[in-house]
């Protein structure tokens, strides 16, 4: 039981993600009932939300709030599985989805701990998704117009009318050379 935890550990230290994978698997399979599994479990989701594999950290995560998590742990998951998913939206255009889950996700969250110390991280990660959204509907509308869907442009534009924020509020991030390059 030992040896697969030290080995999970030693990969994750070498960045050797799949090894660890293997060796926790290996751990779970074998030892279902070890104390070191919740451990473990978190520890694979951090190194792999540090490693921006965010969607293993989701599956651990997940794993973790399943099988492993009781009181404040349960909080301090839910609080990381947000994390991971703002983290995961990379790109507006294609991640809308994912933008407007992980709304629904602190919305649920802000409800369950008001009080939760992880709540300023969560409002302020809250405002940059909503800021993001803002952004995504404007040049929505502005591609609408181009095409000369007036109707469709001004859905868009109603949908920022009626945010709390306004355009002045919000800097959009610059555009990388190879992004300008590849989009």
């Amino acid at each position: 039981m030992i040896y697969w935890y030290k080995n999970i550990v030693k990969n994750i230290a070498s960045s050797n993600f799949d090894k660890a994978d293997n060796y926790y698997i290996s751990l779970r399979s074998e030892h279902m009932r070890s104390p070191l599994l919740p451990t473990a479990t978190l520890i694979l989701a951090q190194a792999h939300m540090e490693d921006q594999g965010y969607i293993m950290a989701d599956y651990y995560l997940d794993e973790y709030l399943k099988k492993y998590a009781s009181g404040d742990r349960i909080e301090y998951a839910k609080f990381l599985k947000i994390k991971a998913a703002y983290l995961g939206v990379k790109d507006i255009n294609k991640d809308q989805k994912l933008m407007i889950d992980t709304l629904k996700d602190v919305d649920s969250f802000t409800k369950e701990y008001p009080n939760s110390i992880y709540r300023p991280t969560v409002d302020t990660l809250k405002v940059r998704l909503y800021m993001a959204q803002y952004l995504l509907n404007e040049n929505i509308s502005r591609l609408y117009s181009r095409i000369g869907k007036a109707k469709a442009s001004k859905l868009y534009s109603d949908k920022n009318a009626k945010s709390a924020l306004n355009a002045t509020d919000i800097k959009a991030p610059q555009e990388g050379f190879f992004d300008k390059l590849f989009n």
